[in-house]
């Protein structure tokens, strides 16, 4: 019984001489003090009073990892979903409320829309390399001048190309659109001086090209086929020895000349 006083001044003294064993900080909380508990030996290490006074620090809760960032095509899915719903629901259900949230989102798409337009078309005057109309004028004052500027090329073209292009004419006496299309063909012939070799399908003669032969296979030989169709039409390639067919039925002087135009002149895909 004597010793319980000694006991309690020896465990008082062991708390008052400990490391650490109160702090001060301010409390913007609070009255502006508080006591901060430090981990202390007596307690923490030998009484083993854990959390309760301040030996072990809580645990934080883990956080949860942030999942990727949907993609822009898969926004804009979630987009036409959501409106084809609303829409939906305010055909099978139109009440004020249903009808008015499909064309509020609705209208809001259509702003998006627009700013998507104007953003773009602002983009190509800004931008050379992506107006299309540069190369083929939509207008009709630079469609105009386009043409005008095409059939030049064209029939400057066209002068050249007798001395290494000839044309393949193939008819048969028995068609009557072959008698329409022999003399537009001629006049073209005439004019620029392209050599053309009547080819006759049936061994009839054509009056517009009396100097002709008949076909002995050179139909299928320069990739017409089988169908012997006529009147048909075959540029050929003197230097290369390549056939390349014009087109087959009643074609007119602009349409013979720009095919040629574009079978010898302009790279394919480079005029679209």
């Amino acid at each position: 019984m004597i010793l319980r006083p000694r006991t309690s001044l020896t465990a008082l003294a062991a708390l008052l001489a400990a490391p650490s064993t109160l702090a001060l900080a301010a409390d913007p909380h609070g009255d502006g003090v508080e006591v901060e508990q430090q981990e202390d030996v007596l307690y923490c290490k030998e009484r083993r009073l854990g959390t309760w006074f301040y030996c072990e620090r809580p645990k934080e809760a883990p956080r949860a990892a942030a999942g990727p960032a949907a993609s822009a095509r898969s926004q804009l899915a979630a987009i036409s979903a959501n409106l084809e719903e609303l829409k939906a629901r305010a055909i099978l259900d139109p009440s004020a409320e249903n009808v008015t949230a499909y064309v509020r989102f609705q209208r809001e798409q259509l702003d998006r829309s627009s700013l998507f337009a104007d953003v773009w078309q602002r983009a190509l005057w800004q931008d050379p390399g992506l107006d299309y109309t540069l190369q083929r004028p939509v207008s009709t004052l630079g469609k105009r001048a386009w043409i005008d500027q095409r059939k030049t090329d064209r029939d400057l073209a066209m002068a050249k190309l007798s001395g290494r292009y000839g044309v393949f004419y193939f008819y048969a006496s028995s068609c009557g659109a072959c008698d329409i299309f022999a003399p537009i063909l001629k006049a073209v012939s005439d004019r620029y001086g392209l050599a053309v070799l009547a080819v006759s399908m049936d061994g009839g003669p054509t009056a517009t090209f009396p100097n002709y032969v008949v076909d002995a296979g050179q139909y299928e030989r320069l990739g017409l086929g089988t169908d012997r169709q006529v009147p048909a039409l075959v540029l050929f390639d003197s230097v290369t020895k390549q056939p390349m067919p014009i087109g087959y039925g009643i074609l007119s002087q602009d349409e013979i000349m720009d095919r040629v135009f574009q079978l010898t002149q302009v790279q394919p895909g480079s005029d679209f």
